[in-house]
């Protein structure tokens, strides 16, 4: 693993611990002694999202973020509250069990977890999600 202050390729596992769906671990350096954390994940088959014109791309959590960012914005949802929300919607998704999901069921699964997060939050997000014109939709 890469030292990102020395870029040094030298480095030992000082502590490695379960957590969530992955596994953290502290390295230190061997060249410089920075210490520095690490994730590991289980690579999951590819999952491709079919968007409203029919067209495809692989899933990509990072657009969820950032949505639920925005949405967020001045409210006291903290990046952590994300990240979680975050890996209950690809998880669920991917309990689907199917190589191809629609972003209308992304979607609804999120604004799901944004209820039990915020109203705000859930407002903002689904006004965006679902074009609402006006306030009484």
């Amino acid at each position: 693993m890469r030292c990102p202050k020395c870029q040094s390729e030298s480095s030992r596992v000082v502590d490695s611990r379960q957590a969530d769906n992955m596994i953290r671990r502290r390295r230190e350096c061997e060249s410089c002694g920075n210490r520095f954390t690490t994730f590991e994940r289980i690579e999951e088959m590819p999952l491709l999202v079919i968007k409203r014109d029919d067209t495809r791309e692989v899933f990509n959590r990072d657009k969820i973020i950032t949505g639920v960012v925005r949405s967020a914005r001045k409210r006291p949802v903290s990046s952590e509250a994300i990240e979680k929300l975050v890996d209950r919607v690809e998880q669920r998704v991917r309990q689907l069990e199917k190589n191809e999901v629609r972003t209308e069921v992304i979607g609804e699964f999120v604004m799901e977890e944004l209820m039990n997060l915020d109203d705000i939050t859930y407002v903002r997000f689904a006004s965006v999600y679902r074009s609402f014109k006006d306030v009484s939709e």
